[in-house]
């Protein structure tokens, strides 16, 4: 669920840059650069700590972007959400971005549980075979959970594809009940 505060955010990036790919290519930097904060506990506390100046916090964002390659228009929006005292929340408003371009691109989002690592080809098929159920453009976010012991479930909105091990030994199981 997105928080409503990060709606704003997401819109106002929306409005500068103009086009949902370059909001999309925008929200790849931003995520990359949140889950750099996310993953380092030092960096958690320099963004949440009050009393460090946001000067340095942008200097040190400014060291990070260049660092790992992120695009100078990221670097002005994680000075902006500095400065708002909003960067700890970097994360959902990356995702109110990303679901800003889903629907500007009428494009849906499938959460997609799978029982191993996809390859980049199973990625493509599984993309094109939810393609052709729901009739839009589709976006994968794919986890590995082994407790399926093999296939996949996807959910996309709220409609769920159970192609997984586990979900037909339960309707197996049901139908013996």
């Amino acid at each position: 669920m997105i928080r409503r505060f990060a709606r704003p955010y997401a819109k106002a990036i929306m409005e500068e840059v103009q086009s949902p790919q370059k909001a999309s290519d925008l929200r790849a930097d931003l995520a990359k650069f949140e889950s750099m904060r996310a993953g380092s506990v030092e960096l958690q506390d320099v963004y949440a700590n009050p009393a460090i100046e946001p000067a340095a916090k942008v200097a040190n964002t400014k060291q990070l972007a260049q660092r790992h390659g992120l695009s100078d228009l990221a670097v002005k929006e994680l000075d902006v959400l500095i400065h708002n005292h909003r960067i700890n929340d970097l994360g959902a408003i990356a995702e109110a971005l990303a679901e800003m371009v889903r629907q500007a691109t009428g494009t849906v989002a499938a959460e997609v549980r799978s029982a191993h690592a996809l390859s980049e080809q199973e990625r493509a098929q599984l993309q094109r075979t939810l393609q052709q159920k729901v009739g839009k453009n589709v976006e994968l976010m794919v986890t590995t959970d082994p407790t399926l012991l093999g296939g996949f479930v996807a959910k996309i909105g709220s409609e769920i594809f159970d192609a997984s091990v586990l979900g037909k030994i339960n309707k197996f199981r049901e139908s013996l009940a």
